[in-house]
């Protein structure tokens, strides 16, 4: 740890630094064991020259956002957990986009939309996390996703020193698929900001579709306790969403201790007190197993494991 605090401070970046800090403060789960260091750059510049030491230097590292699909292992994670938290910037500019950093919170950008009169992202109302892992994994729901309201992405490349931006392909982008992800062309790349189109709309009307889909999640109990929301991704091959799938395996208010199905959605899986990474993993792995002996299906999670399981 010694060896790593010196390697961090020599790095001499712009960044908010914790040692052995619990991720369960930074996980919308709330479970987590510490990092061995966790560091906020406050600027896109200071995350890319973090990143380009920890790689000369061979040190491990993950960058996160708000913590949503994420389950941290209870013994933490070792090496850098870099975040892009304090990347909150967000204007419409005179391109006519609304271009917003890759910590602002989803919920903060399509506020910003609807104060702004801009329509075409009040589908992600309530949704948690960032814009930049929404950007990552192509976010959906309510039959839209953030692909069909994107103009461009600034990322750091995977071997870049500095910020590079790309227009949006459609055709490369697809349910819960970017470009950025595992076996993509930009496979590696972190994302820092995203380029919206400024659609205009009435202020009022944005509004009240915002209330009816936060009221829609909050009657399947995506609030009701500390969740990544959807587990499991959803798989036209199956016939039927996950949710109906564990429904029918009798999933609802199924429990691993304190990691819990939630009684009101089968493929909301939630921390209904002190859960614990390995309890939680365990109740993921007793859905899959079901699905699989009943179905012959194999699930896909949503969420993401970091750290050592």
């Amino acid at each position: 740890m010694t060896t790593l605090r010196k390697f961090i401070e020599n790095c001499n970046i712009d960044a908010e630094i914790a040692y052995d800090e619990p991720m369960a403060r930074h996980t919308t789960f709330r479970i987590g064991g510490p990092a061995d260091a966790f560091v906020r750059p406050r600027t896109a510049d200071a995350l890319s020259a973090l990143l380009t030491a920890v790689r000369e230097e061979g040190v491990p590292i993950a960058v996160i956002g708000g913590g949503a699909n994420l389950l941290v292992a209870d013994r933490g994670v070792r090496g850098v957990v870099a975040s892009t938290e304090l990347l909150r910037g967000a204007s419409i500019g005179r391109d006519g986009l609304l271009r917003a950093e890759a910590g602002l919170p989803v919920v903060a950008l399509v506020r910003l939309a609807q104060e702004s009169g801009v329509t075409g992202l009040e589908f992600a109302a309530g949704l948690p996390g960032s814009v930049g892992g929404a950007v990552y994994m192509n976010a959906r729901c309510y039959d839209r996703e953030f692909a069909d309201a994107l103009e461009s992405v600034d990322y750091i490349g995977a071997m870049a020193a500095s910020v590079s931006s790309t227009a949006i392909e459609r055709d490369s982008w697809a349910y819960k698929r970017t470009p950025f992800m595992s076996g993509g062309s930009l496979s590696g790349s972190i994302v820092v900001a995203a380029s919206f189109r400024a659609v205009p709309g009435d202020r009022a009307a944005i509004a009240s579709r915002m209330a009816q889909l936060e009221a829609d999640r909050a009657a399947k109990g995506h609030f009701d306790y500390p969740s990544a929301g959807s587990l499991f991704k959803n798989n036209r091959d199956h016939g039927r969403p996950t949710g109906k799938i564990l429904d029918e395996l009798g999933f609802r208010g199924r429990r691993r201790g304190d990691a819990m199905v939630s009684p009101k959605h089968a493929n909301i899986f939630v921390n209904a007190g002190g859960a614990s990474a390995a309890d939680m993993a365990a109740l993921i792995e007793d859905a899959r197993s079901a699905a699989r002996e009943a179905f012959g299906i194999e699930l896909e999670t949503e969420v993401v494991m970091l750290g050592e399981f």
